[in-house]
């Protein structure tokens, strides 16, 4: 199977476009809620964290995990793949969410500008900048972080009409840094429950992009260049659920991400 993991349930509008385009596939979602979020760890806690998440997905049998989650492939992913990866899984790969990003960003702007909301901890980890000024140079970045809108989305108040007040006020202090904006990136898994709402604070003339179908295209791209990763997957086209808390609060949720009925399992780690 392929695993996806996310810290919470953000990554299941990423496992929702792989499966929308890459349907053959196996796929299992591991959710690590009891220590969520993530956004406001250490780089060595969500490191640590995410490492026994990978170990779990590996032991489940997967030989591809797609880190689902922006906290995770900023602060967790280079370590695992330089350092863990070649001494415990060699033929096994864990690939992120910021690397495909990065690499086709640029090409949806005109101006050259574009502004990314995500956690804090992703904003400071400087992953975005990094990873964009190595394929767009030239590119201006500009970061804001939105500390109240995971936790806002993870208590079903994304929908309410006070959740625009804290929308307004991340995209307002994000454009506020530059009139040239005209691109913004969701660069968190849970924003896209948003998009609605950031589209209408922004306004007209800025193109508001989320990650899953890019992830989706990337993957489709990974697995054509690499037939020996390819072979290895089951194309039974099944699905399965892990959560690290509660299941019936999991399922409850996750519907709302994942836009279809979930049934999912505890998992220990």
């Amino acid at each position: 199977m392929i695993g996806v993991f996310d810290s919470g349930y953000g990554g299941l509008t990423v496992l929702k476009s792989l499966v929308d385009r890459l349907p053959q596939y196996d796929y299992i979602y591991l959710g690590d809620n009891a220590r969520a979020p993530y956004g406001t760890r250490s780089f060595e806690t969500v490191y640590q964290y995410t490492l026994e998440s990978v170990e779990w997905l590996f032991n489940k049998g997967c030989p591809l995990v797609i880190l689902a989650c922006n906290t995770a492939s900023a602060k967790a992913l280079r370590s695992i793949q330089q350092q863990d990866l070649p001494h415990m899984e060699p033929g096994r790969r864990v690939l992120g969410v910021i690397r495909p990003t990065t690499e086709v960003i640029g090409n949806y702007s005109s101006s050259g500008e574009i502004g990314i909301l995500a956690t804090p901890g992703t904003v400071s980890s400087e992953s975005y900048p990094i990873e964009i000024e190595k394929f767009f140079p030239g590119l201006k970045v500009f970061q804001q972080a939105c500390p109240i809108w995971v936790p806002l989305i993870e208590n079903n108040e994304h929908l309410t009409d006070g959740a625009y007040y804290f929308v307004k006020k991340c995209v307002r202090s994000l454009l506020d840094q530059s009139a040239h904006i005209d691109t913004i990136l969701l660069a968190c898994t849970h924003y896209p429950l948003l998009q609605d709402k950031i589209a209408m604070a922004a306004g007209p003339g800025v193109r508001i992009v989320s990650q899953g179908e890019i992830v989706a295209l990337s993957l489709e791209d990974y697995l054509k260049r690499h037939p020996d990763m390819e072979e290895k997957l089951g194309k039974g086209g099944s699905r399965a659920f892990y959560t690290t808390d509660s299941t019936e609060d999991f399922d409850r949720h996750a519907t709302t991400f994942y836009q279809a009925e979930v049934r999912s399992s505890h998992a220990r780690l």
